[in-house]
């Protein structure tokens, strides 16, 4: 199995910048919810982002393809990769806080390496990656804490929708590998799914949101709108692609580790949020679980261990 590429100083101040815009997404949804529905928060989301994708293309001189089938499966996979999950997770930041929803969101991996066993021919689950689903999921159990075992409160139901956004971008991760296949570019597909969501959404946001009769909200709330459509949707897509395009896929998954940290941050920072001690406690074990995964800590203590017995 090859070793993940290392990243340049460039590569790393990317993986950064899109944990911050990823990780900002959590805190701009917790103030967006105190004023507007979820339904009319994803699609305002994802319908700034198409319209900022496809100035982008315009400006770049790329083209959208038009082949039918290849906007069917942009179809399938916005609603795997966008209106499913946002949807799930907005909800959730109605009942709790946003540094939790973060939490639950950094599971992806998880369940994308067990996805992949089951539905792919090239990515079966090694005992590493067993080890670290099996750190990264008693981690979610610790997390939400013995009153799931109890009882079904108001906010256990939410931690169960943010880990169903976990499991749904993980499936849309195995079901985007087609574009490749297809020929499609990256930016091409993420433009597209994008546009593809905001049309399922639009319908559901007019029958149930109705939002011509809803107050108009304040500023702050508007600027949040505007953040989450433009700079952790669209500009996080610009960011995401770089990044996969030079440092490859397994780099690109230590951003997973890092927005948790960004949301509890702007959380606590702005929001007053804290965090139990057992959340607190089922961060560590999924950061360890997802390192396991990654397997690059392993092999720096290796060396570390070599250098220092060769000493």
């Amino acid at each position: 199995m090859a070793q993940a590429k290392e990243m340049t100083a460039l590569e790393w101040g990317l993986l950064l910048g899109l944990s911050v815009v990823w990780g900002g997404s959590f805190f701009f949804i917790e103030v967006a919810v105190r004023e507007l529905p979820p339904f009319t928060i994803v699609a305002t989301r994802l319908i700034l982002a198409a319209l900022a994708l496809h100035v982008f293309l315009r400006l770049t001189g790329r083209r959208m393809p038009s082949d039918p089938k290849i906007w069917a499966a942009f179809a399938v996979m916005g609603l795997m990769n966008n209106a499913i999950p946002f949807s799930l997770l907005v909800w959730g930041q109605t009942q709790i806080a946003s540094g939790l929803a973060s939490i639950l969101n950094a599971t992806t991996p998880l369940f994308a390496i067990a996805a992949a066993h089951f539905l792919t021919d090239d990515e079966r689950l090694t005992p590493r990656r067993l080890a670290g689903a099996l750190l990264g999921l008693a981690g979610v159990a610790v997390l939400i804490g013995g009153d799931a075992m109890r009882a079904l409160h108001a906010d256990i139901w939410a931690q169960i929708a943010c880990l169903g956004a976990a499991l749904s971008y993980a499936l849309a991760g195995i079901f985007g590998r087609r574009f490749r296949r297809m020929g499609v570019a990256p930016m091409a597909t993420a433009t597209g799914q994008v546009t593809m969501s905001s049309l399922i959404l639009i319908p559901l946001v007019l029958v149930l949101d109705a939002p011509w009769t809803l107050p108009l909200p304040s500023t702050g709330v508007i600027a949040c709108l505007a953040a989450l459509g433009l700079v952790s949707t669209a500009l996080a897509y610009v960011f995401y692609f770089r990044i996969l395009s030079t440092a490859g896929a397994t780099n690109l998954m230590l951003v997973t580790l890092l927005v948790p940290v960004t949301a509890i941050l702007l959380g606590a920072a702005f929001l007053n949020e804290t965090l139990a001690a057992n959340q607190l406690a089922g961060l560590a074990l999924i950061a360890l679980g997802l390192a396991a995964i990654d397997g690059r800590p392993v092999r720096m203590i290796g060396s570390w261990a070599r250098r220092r017995k060769r000493a």
